[in-house]
């Protein structure tokens, strides 16, 4: 490539599936002969993706794009809070032009508008896997796109749309190329993984001349031919989740499932519109365990929902404590303009939606040091995040990257990031681990 390629400066924000889009859009770049600019400065343009899913990274996405705007003063945005953008141009009258998310032809194409591209494109200019914006063992693979399901306090399905699954093939092709450049953990994601296929009515796909059911359970059981770590992210609880737990305690995929219940009161939960609300999930989980005793529970929840009472508050307590979940997330309400829930009564006050965080965050992390504490002396297999001059700082099994623990590993110095290695552990705190080599 030319030094004198036009090189465009990248802002990405949100969740990991708004970074997989900005990480199509890059390899769009550079497979067109754009550089990619580290700073404001050197960059001829900048592209923001943007958040919009909340009020705190409404602010966030609106504050990058006017940084952006003051230090390069050549902005093009995209991402969900794009797909509002009247909002966009009233607080940010200068962008040169606003998409939604998933657009990236029409990023491609704001793109050309306002610095035409330097030559024909050659693909061989990138490699397979593309351009990624995490650290080179992991990766995150988005297996569909949109939502069916309407909950009240969401507005991703009127930003992102209808449930739009990916062929096995493109996900398997996309798999293999990762795995060949160097990535040892893969990240499934989307805006609910379960559903994966029903648009299209789990058809039959093809990968390497066999056949694959386009579903989750056979997408998963296809993953785990890869030989590197899979993890399963934002899975509903539908009943069908149950086939993937045997995988998981035969060790094709790891034995980790991140399933947002958000509350455990009935009357929440269909004010909320769940899907899978009437599922008895305590039984569930406990039939979870019984068929894979290794298996980690993530959960992500709401607390102060327009309406809920302290006793209701109570119940979402009892089902925490009963329920033993390994990693929890925890949001206090935020009405999110648009969505339905701003219409239900009986808002609560931010004082009482906070206590309520709070308390619950108090007994997740109770939780969460008891069952840590368990793992002490036991022999566990982690991945190597980063080494620093203290050791390792790496991964087990049970965590997946910026949400959970980590594992401080003592004398690591030796080790590189990606390496899978075996530890004991020796002590812990509330989230983390500390463990010596084996």
């Amino acid at each position: 490539m030319s030094l004198s390629s036009p090189k465009i400066g990248f802002v990405s924000l949100g969740c990991p599936k708004a970074l997989v889009d900005s990480e199509h859009i890059l390899t769009q770049l550079r497979a067109e002969g754009y550089g990619i600019a580290p700073d404001y400065a050197d960059a001829d343009l900048v592209v923001v993706n943007t958040c919009g899913f909340i009020d705190a990274a409404i602010d966030e996405s609106l504050e990058a794009i006017g940084e952006a705007l003051n230090e390069n003063g050549r902005v093009i945005v995209t991402g969900c809070l794009g797909a509002r953008e009247e909002l966009v141009r009233n607080a940010h009258p200068r962008v040169l032009a606003v998409t939604g998310p998933h657009s990236l032809p029409e990023v491609m194409a704001a793109v050309h508008s306002n610095l035409p591209r330097p030559h024909d494109p050659f693909m061989d200019l990138v490699p397979p896997a593309g351009i990624r914006l995490t650290p080179r063992h992991y990766a995150y693979l988005k297996i569909s796109e949109g939502c069916n399901h309407r909950c009240s306090f969401c507005i991703i399905p009127s930003m992102r749309g209808n449930l739009v699954s990916r062929s096995v093939s493109d996900v398997m092709r996309e798999a293999e190329n990762l795995v060949e450049s160097g990535v040892k953990e893969i990240l499934i994601i989307s805006q609910d993984t379960s559903a994966y296929g029903v648009d299209m009515k789990f058809r039959m796909g093809f990968w390497q001349g066999r056949p694959v059911r386009t579903r989750m359970k056979e997408l998963a059981d296809a993953l785990g031919d890869l030989g590197v770590w899979i993890r399963l992210h934002y899975v509903y609880p539908y009943p069908h989740v149950d086939d993937v737990i045997p995988l998981m305690a035969e060790g094709r995929i790891l034995p980790y499932l991140d399933v947002p219940f958000q509350h455990a009161s009935k009357r929440i939960l269909k004010l909320m519109k769940r899907p899978a609300s009437a599922e008895d999930n305590l039984v569930r989980i406990k039939r979870w365990r019984e068929i894979c005793p290794d298996i980690t529970l993530r959960s992500t929840f709401i607390v102060g929902f327009p309406g809920e009472t302290e006793a209701e508050f109570e119940e979402l307590l009892d089902f925490l404590e009963e329920s033993q979940l390994d990693r929890v997330g925890c949001f206090a309400y935020s009405p999110v303009p648009g969505a339905a829930a701003n219409e239900l009564p009986s808002a609560l006050p931010e004082e009482i939606k906070e206590e309520r965080r709070e308390r619950f965050m108090a007994l997740a992390s109770q939780i969460s040091t008891q069952r840590l504490e368990k793992k002490i002396g036991q022999k566990i297999m982690v991945i190597i995040d980063e080494v620093t001059e203290e050791g390792a700082i790496a991964r087990s099994m049970a965590d997946a990257p910026e949400i959970d623990g980590l594992v401080y590993v003592s004398a690591g110095r030796n080790l590189a990031s990606g390496d899978r290695v075996c530890v004991v552990v020796k002590d812990c705190s509330e989230y983390d681990l500390m463990a010596d080599l084996v």
